[in-house]
């Protein structure tokens, strides 16, 4: 029996990881729709509607609630697809605060609220796949860097930044965070005064956004004031299939 799936966010202000995560849920729905289209017995017209199976919600900056958003997906897959068992994706990279108490936290509500008509499923975390190292590996590919720096948000919630921490070694990079310590700069200094001229800059983010261009901003004010240095900024991930690939894995756990 097939779920209907609905994709969790941070939110933005700035409309482009919106238009990202509908790329991303169109990635999604097609890899449903191949999976509906193997299973024996599967109507074809159904198959067709399985689009409407992949939604997307957002925890902060929407007119509604993260558990309204559930609530309304909920009851649009029951009402159109008869479908009572919805599975949701948190699609942060970092166990900090969101994952671990907010989202859990809506989820509970909007399932209080349903009741047992509907069955809400969590499923892990987007970060939590081990086949995002090779995503952020061919990130770093198209730099000619002898130094690598993997640039996270950051959270203070204890054991959030592991995660980070064993990508960047796994990649032969030091980490840097916005929000925490260390920062860019400082460790753009500590590769400087090691000897590096060459330093290549991976954002650990999703999809582009308001963080990601104060990140090429401040690149900007590094290499003016380190004109030695080659500063190379990578890419964030941005939607893909590949993307898509480990989103479906994660929601068929």
């Amino acid at each position: 029996m097939p779920s209907a799936y609905l994709l969790v966010s941070h939110g933005s202000r700035d409309p482009r990881p919106e238009i990202a995560m509908q790329q991303l849920a169109k990635l999604v729905s097609n890899k449903a729709q191949g999976n509906l289209s193997k299973v024996a017995g599967v109507n074809v017209a159904f198959a067709s509607m399985c689009e409407t199976l992949v939604g997307t919600a957002y925890l902060e900056l929407s007119p509604e609630p993260l558990h309204q958003q559930i609530i309304n997906f909920a009851r649009n897959s029951v009402a159109t697809l008869k479908e009572t068992h919805l599975k949701i994706i948190p699609l942060f990279l970092m166990p900090g605060v969101h994952v671990m108490e907010d989202i859990p936290r809506e989820v509970e509500l909007a399932q209080q609220s349903l009741g047992q008509d509907i069955l809400i499923e969590l499923q892990p975390y987007l970060g939590s796949h081990s086949g995002l190292e090779q995503l952020w590996a061919k990130q770093f590919a198209g730099t000619t860097a002898t130094a690598k720096i993997v640039l996270a948000h950051g959270s203070r919630r204890s054991g959030s930044l592991q995660p980070v921490e064993a990508i960047a070694k796994k990649l032969g990079a030091v980490t840097a965070y916005w929000a925490v310590a260390p920062s860019l700069e400082s460790q753009v200094q500590q590769l400087i005064a090691a000897g590096y001229r060459q330093i290549a800059i991976l954002p650990y983010f999703l999809f582009a956004g308001g963080i990601t261009d104060a990140i090429a901003q401040a690149t900007k004010k590094l290499q003016l004031h380190f004109p030695e240095v080659n500063f190379q900024l990578a890419e964030p991930l941005g939607a893909s299939a590949e993307l898509a690939d480990l989103i479906w894995d994660l929601l068929e756990k």
